[in-house]
């Protein structure tokens, strides 16, 4: 069973209106593709065959109608936070303390911010979400590690002096 066809009064005062003004092509075929359905109680199949263009052209056509007829400002985008757990205000506020303590020691850690950022939420939280917290407010690892704190120089460079110049597969 079909669906019921649905007739925007005010997209069919559009089209003609559309109509009236048309300086191209494809603006008047989309006007038509609306009034021909709306008007004349034309199929798909009779409006494009009307129109010159194929069955599945008809509803692009009304549909870019559709979308010019739409307001920019109604118009959803895609974007922003839809997912955000706290306000870009509580985020702030949240990480004032924090700030405080990276001007007196110069460095913070990322485990205890992790924490305190789970127990003001309620859940769990992954460490990607805190850097992506920090990220947001400008804050920036400075300085990454070097080296493993429990590497050995020594035992490094002996290696090198004594591993094998080539290496043999199994």
């Amino acid at each position: 069973m079909a669906r019921p066809r649905r007739i925007d009064k005010a997209l069919v005062a559009k089209a003609r209106q559309v109509v009236a003004r048309a300086t191209e092509v494809e603006e008047l075929r989309s006007a038509q593709a609306v009034l021909l359905p709306a008007l004349a109680s034309a199929t798909l199949e009779q409006t494009a065959a009307i129109l010159g263009v194929g069955r599945a052209t008809v509803p692009r056509l009304q549909q870019r109608l559709r979308q010019s007829v739409r307001s920019r400002a109604r118009r959803s985008r895609w974007g922003g936070r839809r997912k955000a757990l706290l306000s870009a205000e509580q985020e702030t506020e949240f990480l004032a303390p924090w700030a405080e303590q990276a001007k007196e020691a110069g460095l913070l850690v990322l485990s205890p911010i992790r924490a305190a950022l789970a127990q003001r939420l309620g859940r769990a939280v992954a460490a990607s979400v805190v850097w992506r917290l920090l990220a947001r407010h400008g804050w920036r690892k400075v300085a990454p590690d070097t080296r493993h704190p429990k590497s050995d120089p020594a035992a490094q460079e002996a290696w090198k002096k004594n591993s094998p110049k080539r290496w043999l597969p199994y």
